[in-house]
């Protein structure tokens, strides 16, 4: 898999939409993400993992929390990732389920997550699926590899490392 870019709005930490052109980046090779604690560097990660699978890895995934606290609550969260993988030019565009204010009355509606998978075919983009899982399996027959496998050795979470050296030995 090849990451050419990735869109986030008011995902982790990020109020706003924030976008990282992940090709800019690597025109000269390889790059490094750093930063100081709570800059977002695993939130780029984890959102890289969102839209393959609609999951993070390690704990993050079980808080269950992606959303920043911070967002405008009208702002839906969101990501979106493109990719080349196989040979073929993929954009993942990702929602959990959140709670949004009602458009009448008061309170507040669930909304539910949604995924939109496309490729790009003679330079427009097609829907390959709207379904959840089917976009999840399509993802990993893509990248040869399960959401697990995928979180072991690409997005290995912080912390991950001593339990995937045991598992590894």
């Amino acid at each position: 898999m090849r990451p050419h870019a990735l869109r986030l709005t008011a995902f982790g930490p990020f109020a706003g939409t924030v976008e990282v052109d992940l090709d800019a980046l690597s025109a000269a090779g390889l790059f490094l993400l750093h930063g100081p604690t709570g800059a977002g560097k695993t939130t780029v990660l984890d959102a890289i993992g969102f839209a393959l699978f609609s999951r993070v890895p390690g704990a993050r995934g079980e808080a269950k929390r992606l959303r920043c606290d911070l967002s405008d609550r009208t702002l839906r969260t969101e990501v979106q990732l493109e990719a080349t993988m196989m040979g073929r030019r993929m954009r993942i565009t990702r929602s959990p389920a959140w709670e949004r204010a009602k458009t009448r009355g008061t309170g507040t509606t669930t909304e539910p997550a949604r995924v939109l998978l496309e490729e790009c075919q003679s330079g427009a983009w097609v829907t390959l699926s709207s379904r959840p899982r089917e976009a999840d399996d399509e993802n990993a027959d893509l990248l040869g590899m399960s959401a697990e496998q995928v979180f072991q050795v690409v997005l290995l979470p912080p912390g991950g490392c001593a339990g995937f050296l045991r598992r590894a030995s």
